[in-house]
């Protein structure tokens, strides 16, 4: 459950949140969204797949962090061990809200930072302070003020670029077949990811128009990505051996 408030310096200024990383933290996820605005720091460390919405038939990106429920690789002694951490992911109790604002007459809405108070990562005891003394927002705040901002102009980028992705019909399901060192079969089931032969018979109108529009380069970045399922099966050889 959630309970989101408009993040306020009256409501909320003792409260703090903790950026460690931890399960009891809610830490223990084996994927997350990701964006493409930030595809070039996430293809680095993680592989990165399409998801399907079965009710509105809309993808999503995904970054893998394990092969299965709950099992999260890269999270070992209170530590997440990785060069960059995805930006739904470190964004933790926050989320952007909107609500009417009358102006001129008319309304209109306004984009404001909400906060989970449920959520695990909400102290009063330790953490990064929200607020400073005199009420106004620390730097961890205008981090994740800047953060979220990212995180919706991805959410636009997104949906233009599988806009794109499907005008050319470049998304296809894969399946993902995994046998580990101790001969135990895991899969990835229900993800789609970029048609590589679709992609190079593109003709040239095509590849301009994609790459002006920064999705071509996504296209590549994806398809690089599926390099680190071999890296998450080390990590995985290497937990239960």
């Amino acid at each position: 459950m959630s309970n989101y408030q408009h993040l306020n310096n009256k409501s909320h200024q003792d409260i703090k949140v903790q950026t460690k990383h931890s399960v009891h933290l809610g830490d223990a996820i084996a994927s997350s969204l990701t964006f493409p605005t930030e595809f070039g720091d996430v293809q680095s460390e993680y592989p990165i797949l399409f998801r399907k919405d079965p009710q509105t038939g809309e993808f999503c990106s995904i970054a893998v962090f394990g092969f299965e429920q709950g099992e999260n690789l890269f999270l070992q002694n209170e530590q997440w061990h990785a060069n960059y951490i995805p930006a739904a992911v470190k964004k933790g109790p926050f989320l952007i809200g909107f609500q009417n604002q009358t102006q001129q007459g008319g309304n209109a809405e306004e984009a404001v930072i909400n906060i989970d108070m449920d959520n695990p990562r909400i102290s009063k005891a330790e953490g990064e302070a929200i607020f400073l003394a005199d009420g106004s927002p620390s730097p961890y705040t205008e981090q994740m003020n800047s953060l979220l901002h990212s995180i919706h102009q991805g959410i636009a980028f997104s949906e233009a670029m599988f806009t794109a992705f499907n005008e050319y019909d470049l998304i296809e399901p894969v399946t993902v077949d995994i046998e580990l060192d101790n001969g135990q079969k895991l899969q990835l089931q229900d993800n789609y990811t970029i048609h590589e032969e679709k992609l190079a018979n593109l003709d040239g109108q095509a590849l301009e128009k994609l790459n002006k529009a920064g999705f071509l380069q996504a296209a590549f970045l994806v398809i690089s990505s599926l390099n680190n399922i071999k890296n998450l099966i080390s990590k995985k050889n290497k937990q239960i051996s």
